[in-house]
């Protein structure tokens, strides 16, 4: 007769999680939480980025009392204009800051780990060349633009807090200004419009990660000089510049896709029904995008595969 143990089953850990089912997402995860811990700018420019913005708008509230008084006085439209505008520079501010901590991080990506030969340690552990690059490309299509929307959102919120108590403090009600900027529209226009901007500049990512796996110096130049030479040479041969323009469409194109800014001349979101997500997820140019970023990051994969360390 044989007596109950207590002892887990083999196909439990300590938790009672299976571990084939920790199997598939662990590596990932602490791949991404690497990314993390080796490039602190991901979050820290970004976090500099909105400090010294809140600073500067903290020296304009000098003048928002007075601001203020002439808007309750003849609510003239410039000056409503004028009152939300620093919101929307701090958006920009943090929307470009993002941009270009992507770029840079997928250009050093592949090639630092090279140059510093930490390749070999990382090679040692039990994660796949797929599980890595996708960690990796997984910073500038997710974790910069839910970052950079994190941030944008407590800047424009401590913006708001400070304002409202430097009017108080002036005896200015500050309803105009949150009677003037739609706090949670523009939070959901923001997230929509930089998950927009992140799939469409995939490729562009694939590109960079590319180039960083393969390239033994000079990243930037080997991602940029092939591109100029192509729109160079088409130009000479054959006086058209599609090759500019393709390249331009890629870098701005999503804007009318994702948005219909109505006949503006300036790109303006007035309301919801200016999103166009059906429009924006129809278009060939944002699946053949896709395409080629799959396309440029199988080639990344196979390139860690066979390349060592500089």
């Amino acid at each position: 007769m044989t007596t109950p143990t207590n002892a887990m089953p083999e196909s439990l850990d300590s938790r009672g999680i299976a571990p084939t089912a920790m199997s598939a997402t662990r590596p990932m995860y602490w791949s991404v939480r690497r990314e993390l811990w080796e490039n602190r700018s991901i979050y820290i420019a970004p976090l500099a980025a909105g400090i010294v913005y809140m600073l500067g708008f903290l020296i304009s509230l000098i003048w928002l009392p007075h601001s203020m008084r002439e808007v309750a006085a003849h609510h003239p439209a410039p000056q409503l204009v004028e009152l939300a505008m620093p919101y929307g520079h701090a958006e920009w501010l943090l929307l470009v800051t993002g941009v270009l901590i992507a770029t840079f991080y997928s250009l050093d990506a592949l090639h630092g780990e090279r140059r510093d030969r930490s390749i070999l340690f990382w090679k040692s552990l039990p994660v796949s060349d797929l599980t890595t690059v996708l960690s990796k490309v997984t910073i500038p299509l997710m974790v910069l633009p839910l970052l950079a929307f994190a941030i944008t959102v407590c800047v424009q919120l401590i913006m708001l807090l400070e304002s409202s108590v430097v009017l108080i403090f002036h005896g200015v009600s500050p309803a105009t200004t949150w009677a003037h900027f739609p706090v949670f529209q523009n939070w959901l226009v923001l997230l929509y419009g930089l998950v927009a901007i992140a799939l469409w500049h995939a490729p562009i990512y694939g590109w960079l990660l590319l180039v960083s796996g393969w390239a033994r110096r000079a990243t930037f130049l080997w991602a940029v000089l092939p591109l100029f030479a192509i729109g160079v040479l088409e130009k000479i041969a054959f006086n058209t510049s599609h090759f500019a323009s393709m390249v331009k469409y890629r870098l701005m194109g999503f804007a009318p896709k994702a948005f219909d800014f109505q006949g503006h001349t300036k790109p303006t979101i007035d309301s919801l029904s200016q999103l166009t997500p059906g429009r924006y997820l129809s278009s060939l140019g944002l699946w053949l995008g896709l395409a080629f970023a799959a396309a440029f990051l199988a080639a990344a994969v196979r390139l860690r595969r066979y390349r060592g360390p500089l």
